[in-house]
């Protein structure tokens, strides 16, 4: 009975994918991160039906009931604008309960393979770490370097960034804390919400007391003493050290979390947020990812939404869009790839993100084949399991829409589909006044031939009118980047994106 319960069958060995990868990466063989999970675990459960988890104890995504035979309604990911005062409060005491909480199941690795077990060969060199802070370090470890010894090491492997799994990763690595979340609760309706910074405008609308943060009235790179996280303390902030000496970031803690949203004035053209067409550009792009897979992709619906290129798909160097842009807007913790998620807008921002990518999903009906079978960066091909998850999972697991596969969905009205409604409304107009004019017709009939002449000819002289022409309905000029007039603000040369 307690194997029914728990889901498990029988233990089975991990399968990993050979397949080749790019160029990016040439030093195989000393990553310990390589053919994931392998250096570190060779056996998982193997789960009945729809139990998930290390010992198969959960459901699935979107599956409940005492075996996990039940689909549960999507929970609902909203705008975190529309919140109302009592969720705020909510999402800022749950996030900070996250902060203060040990993670119930998962301790971190504070050494790498060679000397996971400690000096004496018998003590994993592991530590506690917190519900929120194991949502930073699963981060860190699959940016981090890749140490060759003797104080070098190598930048050549992101698992996470520059690739296609940028957002079957992020997908993975927000479920997981939102699972947290919804456990640490007791509330398996409790959704993420998301930050739509895709509105333009050099305000951040979610940077208040309220939410996430405003700025301290004395210092505007920090937050106010106001919000509780401006206590929080950042984890995996000594990069140098780790770096240098092979050792994994452990539970030390820096300094506080810094955000001074378009305060960069050295560089203008990050003091403003991407704009709601550069969302409808993306959107339209039809290929998910294209040779050679990585930063410099052109025609990539990936690389454009990840910020490397133009909204467009069009390739260009100099670029920051979309989701890089809105990092960096941030001008602070949360535009440096290892820090990153130590501020919390960093949940928000990704879901986002993630809202966009199931709306492509959905849009262009997207197969598995999208997907790069082999030749991405190392980590990035579709069969191989996300770095540093367990139980292991792919990413062509996280290649589907989330409101039938994954359990969620997303409360948002896309710029086209505003537009959209507009056409909409002026058709509808349209038709009335016509109608209106068709009866004046048939009435006109029934006059006299002398207020039929006089109606016709007051008529000629005012003339009913389109709502909406061609001619006099602004559209944005899909040459431009990000459209509207928005190119200063999408480009950058000095900065390093997320």
């Amino acid at each position: 009975m307690q194997e029914e319960r728990s889901g498990v069958n029988v233990d089975k060995p991990v399968v990993v994918e050979d397949l080749p990868h790019g160029p990016q990466f040439s030093l195989d063989g000393r990553d310990d991160r390589e053919r994931w999970p392998l250096r570190f675990f060779n056996r998982s459960c193997a789960c009945a039906g729809s139990f998930w988890g290390p010992a198969c104890s959960r459901c699935r995504w979107g599956w409940t009931g005492a075996r996990c035979e039940l689909r549960s309604p999507p929970v609902a990911r909203r705008d975190i604008a529309t919140l109302t005062g009592a969720e705020r409060e909510r999402l800022v005491a749950t996030l900070d309960l996250a902060k203060r909480t040990p993670h119930p199941e998962i301790v971190i690795a504070t050494r790498t393979r060679d000397e996971i077990l400690g000096p004496d060969g018998a003590t994993p060199q592991v530590q506690n770490v917190s519900v929120y802070d194991a949502f930073v370090w699963t981060h860190y470890y699959s940016v981090r370097r890749t140490y060759l010894g003797n104080g070098t090491s190598s930048a050549e492997a992101d698992f996470s960034h520059k690739g296609p799994g940028f957002l079957t990763w992020h997908r993975y690595h927000l479920l997981a804390l939102e699972r947290d979340l919804q456990e640490l609760l007791g509330d398996p309706a409790f959704a993420i919400p998301y930050w739509n910074f895709a509105r333009g405008g050099a305000e951040c609308d979610a940077c208040d007391d309220s939410l996430l943060g405003a700025p301290h009235p004395q210092n505007p790179s920090l937050l106010s003493p106001a919000s509780p996280f401006s206590r929080w303390r950042l984890l995996c902030s000594d990069n140098v050290y780790y770096d240098t000496t092979g050792a994994l970031c452990n539970d030390t803690v820096g300094g506080p979390i810094r955000r001074n949203p378009a305060g960069n004035v050295d560089n203008p053209m990050l003091t403003r947020l991407p704009e709601p067409e550069d969302v409808t550009q993306c959107l339209q792009l039809g290929a998910f990812d294209t040779a050679p897979f990585f930063s410099n992709s052109d025609g990539s619906f990936r690389n454009s939404l990840e910020g490397y290129s133009e909204p467009s798909g069009r390739y260009d160097a100099r670029l920051r869009s979309l989701h890089n842009l809105a990092h960096l807007f941030l001008n602070g913790t949360g535009g440096q790839v290892y820090l990153s998620p130590n501020d919390p807008l960093f949940v928000p921002l990704h879901a986002f993100v993630d809202a966009v990518f199931d709306e492509w999903l959905r849009r262009h009906g997207a197969a598995l084949t999208a997907f790069p079978l082999m030749n991405a960066p190392l980590g990035h091909n579709r069969g191989y399991h996300m770095v540093p998850f367990w139980p292991p999972v792919r990413h062509s697991e996280m290649f589907v829409t989330a409101p039938e596969n994954l359990g969620y969905t997303y409360e948002v009205t896309w710029p086209d589909q505003q537009l959209s409604q507009l056409e909409i409304s002026a058709i509808s107009v349209l038709c009335a006044l016509c109608g209106v004019a068709l009866a004046s017709g048939f009435l006109a009939l029934a006059l006299r031939a002398r207020r039929r002449r006089r109606a016709a000819l007051q008529e000629s002289q005012d003339p009913l009118r389109p709502l909406l022409t061609d001619s006099g309905y602004q559209r944005y000029d899909s040459g431009t980047v990000g459209g509207g007039g928005a190119e200063p603000a999408l480009r950058s040369k000095t900065h390093t994106a997320v």
